[in-house]
């Protein structure tokens, strides 16, 4: 993308071109992310407060896309997506949750002053957004051990009550938080729920029993 193309970035997202699906967006957010375009990004995030609906939801897309390529060109923006959580949108609440899940490594200070709105995000939003929220609180308390004692917890507690099919998924998501210090905690709650287990996702939670015993 050329300089001069900097400024018609939005003309290249799916609403603009007519489009109905999403590769439109994804291709744009790869182009982002491969030639390192900060205008083009800042762009983006600006639109996020648009007044096109259909704008505001394809550069979502787009942000999160470019997270999972490249977390730290969006991660300057976390406040951003933060803010998005208060919404009325859904889909910029879950979009924004899932923007906030691909740079929880690369800025996990900034996130983890907000982390009780992402828990109560996680016991309120939709499926989406739960499931996201458990990856970005799972990778916050991986980051390390002061994050780990107030978030883990958290975890636990979300895993002992979760819908049966959210178990597996959440299990696995959280296992990145696990340490020699929780691990017992953690497998208690596992154990607790494997009577309720359909086969096929007790043999995920029992993969994960594998993972934590190698």
């Amino acid at each position: 993308m050329r300089k001069r193309d900097i400024v018609s970035v939005v003309n290249l997202l799916a609403s603009r071109l007519g489009r109905n699906d999403e590769e439109p967006n994804i291709e744009l957010a790869r182009r982002l992310a491969s030639e390192e375009n900060f205008a083009g990004i800042q762009e983006i995030i600006e639109n996020l407060s648009g007044k096109d609906k259909k704008v505001r939801h394809d550069c979502i897309k787009v942000a999160y896309e470019i997270g999972e390529l490249r977390p730290d060109l969006i991660s300057p923006f976390a406040a951003r997506f933060i803010e998005l959580l208060d919404s009325s949108d859904n889909r910029l609440v879950w979009g924004g949750m899932t923007a906030l899940s691909t740079i929880a490594d690369a800025a996990s200070e900034a996130i983890m002053e907000h982390y009780g709105q992402i828990a109560k995000a996680m016991n309120e939003g939709s499926v989406i957004t739960v499931d996201k929220a458990v990856l970005t609180l799972s990778k916050l308390a991986a980051a390390n051990e002061d994050n780990n004692k107030l978030i883990f917890p958290i975890l636990l507690r979300h895993l002992e009550s979760c819908r049966l099919k959210e178990v597996p998924q959440h299990s696995e998501s959280a296992l990145l938080a696990v340490t020699a210090l929780n691990k017992e905690a953690f497998l208690k709650v596992l154990r607790a729920r494997e009577q309720q287990l359909t086969e096929a996702q007790l043999r995920r939670v029992k993969k994960i029993y594998r993972t934590l015993d190698k």
